[in-house]
């Protein structure tokens, strides 16, 4: 009779990187935790440390190293070490040898997950934020089968026009809402709204295609974009290498305010540094409250502001050009212009911002991304400020 026989427990052994960033444990932290089906590597983190997010530091991951961080497994034991007085995690992981002839079920399962992937899925490919006007010269849908006017799944459309060597599936897409920046008011682009998913029956002007899939009603004139290729979900969790300070544009769901688990999007994307695996911090956004007391020195600055023209506010100021006709220019002073803080009226104090969560950045665009909420002590509101942790 032929035995399993279990002849190596393996250990990997990771250190704390304590030269690169303080890293905390919580006071609360088990001895060792069992992982389970469900579990994720941020999850696990939360058990023993108090910024779960550092967790590629104390087990000496980086970017550069790890294509794939899921590198966990359930039933594998975590097992946190202070024997050598600098605290260590271990991973055991048995490994089975096998007499000739035996035949066992396999051992390893799916490999556990950063953060919780069915959270994000639908953002992960379908949310699309585009340029104005990027969508006018994409193939658009022209009719349906006896002038149908909403298109359903199953249901044969035609298409303006699709070339042979384009994509054989595409997403269905109509404009949706402008993103502004709260503080510079500016368009960082424009939220398409996605329909659903369409499959190419015959290339051609016009091209014919079938609906395979409509979450909402799709009409003549709804734009496509190809599907594209399977996006990454192997994040590392990392702070940003430069500063980021922007704002939240959005909550996902239809709620006023969120936490854990919820979708928001961030007035900053990757012209602005940030990037995949990203974490920040959301901080209210501090209220601009009339000083209650004010001193003898602001009453004075604010019967002088009072005084002024109110055109100053505009930020503009009127030079002679060469050809000796006058020249507006506007923002001439380049840190008032760029900078994101409101200039305050004599007598008026803006209130400190108080941090109430961490986001993680799993999607980027050129001006804008998307982020999963993984801590929150407060609710999270639109407009609250992002910033680095």
């Amino acid at each position: 009779m032929f035995r399993n026989i279990i002849t190596l427990l393996m250990f990997c052994c990771l250190s704390f990187n304590l030269n690169a960033q303080v890293i905390a444990l919580k006071e609360d932290h088990p001895d060792r935790h069992v992982v389970v089906k469900g579990d994720t590597l941020w999850w696990i983190s939360a058990r023993f440390l108090k910024d779960p997010w550092l967790w590629p530091q104390v087990w000496q991951l980086n970017r550069a190293q790890i294509k794939n961080p899921h590198l966990i497994y359930p039933g594998d034991v975590i097992v946190l070490d202070q024997s050598s007085g600098t605290p260590q995690l271990k991973l055991l992981r048995p490994t089975i040898t096998l007499e000739p002839g035996v035949i066992v079920e396999p051992v390893d399962q799916a490999a556990i997950s950063t953060i919780p992937i069915n959270a994000i899925a639908p953002f992960l490919s379908q949310p699309l934020v585009i340029e104005k006007d990027q969508l006018a010269e994409s193939p658009r849908i022209i009719a349906g089968p006896d002038n149908r006017v909403v298109l359903s799944t199953g249901t044969r459309v035609y298409i303006n026009k699709i070339e042979e060597n384009k994509d054989l599936n595409w997403f269905i897409y109509r404009p949706g809402d402008s993103m502004v920046d709260p503080d510079s008011k500016e368009v960082l682009g424009v939220e398409a709204t996605y329909l659903g998913d369409l499959r190419v029956k015959k290339y051609g002007k016009p091209a014919t295609a079938e609906v395979t899939k409509a979450k909402e009603e799709i009409f003549v004139k709804d734009r496509l974009v190809p599907s594209g290729d399977e996006i990454s979900v192997n994040f590392t969790p990392h702070a940003p290498d430069t500063q980021i300070k922007g704002r939240v544009l959005k909550i996902y769901g239809g709620l006023a305010e969120t936490g854990p688990g919820s979708i928001i999007s961030i007035s900053r994307g990757s012209k602005d540094g940030v990037e995949v695996g990203q974490v920040l911090a959301i901080s209210r956004y501090g209220r601009i409250i009339k000083d209650p007391e004010p001193t003898k020195e602001a009453k004075e600055e604010a019967k002088k502001a009072d005084a002024k023209p109110k055109l100053k506010e505009l930020n503009f100021d009127i030079s002679t050009g060469e050809d000796g006709k006058a020249i507006v220019n506007f923002g001439k002073d380049k840190k008032e212009a760029t900078s994101t803080e409101p200039a305050l009226e004599p007598g008026y104090i803006k209130l400190p911002d108080e941090r109430v969560g961490l986001i993680m950045v799993f999607r980027v665009f050129d001006r804008v991304a998307y982020g999963l909420v993984m801590q929150a002590s407060d609710p999270i509101n639109t407009l609250d400020s992002v910033h680095n942790p």
